[in-house]
């Protein structure tokens, strides 16, 4: 006789199971509605900070591996990436701890070119998604700190804050991309990150 299995903790399947907890619900709920565009939109990451998150990290938009996953799809530094294991690595070491944090995208849903490759956020695609950004803003109460990555994730929080009056002013830190197509600068890159993701710690705790 065969034995039951469980899905490692923090594993995509154990993940899925948990899109429904208090703490992401109505975040999850929000991915739902934009789903129901038909659009492609990972969910929230449950091991992330959730509602109660007070730290805000808006990278671009799903990249190909997360919209590979489909339902199993997650904005999360646990995806099987290069850019998501570089972050991890730097939160970790900055002492920005998990639950203080969410991890998101400038333009939540994902993005193909004419031949169907995964291509960066264009103007219109900022200008597209600035009402999701502002729900998904607007569902963190005690959000004190936006860190940008990557010169569209800076520009849609601008947007944001300037399209309109904005309902509350929040500190904004632009850092780059850690990707290989900053690898000219990597280091100074992975610094920035670094210098941002402990400014941003420190005023989580404060």
């Amino acid at each position: 006789m065969s034995l039951p299995t469980t899905d490692p903790v923090g594993s995509p399947a154990d993940k899925r199971a948990r899109v429904d907890e208090a703490h992401v619900a109505p975040l999850n709920a929000l991915v739902r509605s934009w789903r129901a565009e038909h659009r492609f939109v990972p969910w929230i990451d449950p091991d992330g900070g959730g509602t109660a998150a007070r730290v805000l990290v808006l990278m671009e938009a799903p990249g190909p591996a997360t919209v590979a996953a489909g339902d199993l799809g997650f904005s999360s530094e646990d995806n099987a990436d290069p850019t998501a294991r570089a972050f991890r690595q730097l939160r970790e070491a900055s002492g920005l701890a998990r639950g203080d944090y969410l991890r998101w995208n400038v333009v939540p849903w994902a993005l193909r070119d004419a031949g169907g490759r995964h291509r960066p956020p264009r103007t219109d695609d900022l200008v597209e998604a600035g009402p999701a950004l502002r729900a998904l803003v607007g569902a963190l109460p005690q959000l004190r700190v936006v860190v940008t990555v990557g010169a569209p994730a800076l520009t849609g929080m601008m947007r944001l804050l300037t399209v309109e009056e904005p309902p509350r002013l929040l500190p904004v830190l632009g850092v780059p991309h850690p990707s290989l197509r900053n690898g000219h600068r990597r280091e100074e890159t992975r610094r920035r990150i670094l210098v941002a993701l402990r400014t941003a710690a420190a005023a989580a705790r404060s």
